[in-house]
């Protein structure tokens, strides 16, 4: 689980806009990036958040 406090500064690499946590993803609500979490930790890669923008466009 992400801390609030975490939560509260984490924004998104690619356009700089808060993250909001949707079940086990990160996602901006600005460029639509999914960011996964795992074992508590949230993947912050721009190359994350571009596989689940291409998964959702295949």
């Amino acid at each position: 689980m992400i801390s609030k406090e975490l939560l509260e500064i984490l924004v998104c690499p690619a356009c700089k806009t808060k993250v909001v946590l949707e079940g086990e993803r990160l996602v901006c609500s600005n460029c639509m990036r999914k960011y996964p979490v795992r074992n508590g930790i949230p993947i912050m890669l721009i190359e994350e958040g571009d596989k689940a923008l291409q998964d959702e466009k295949s």
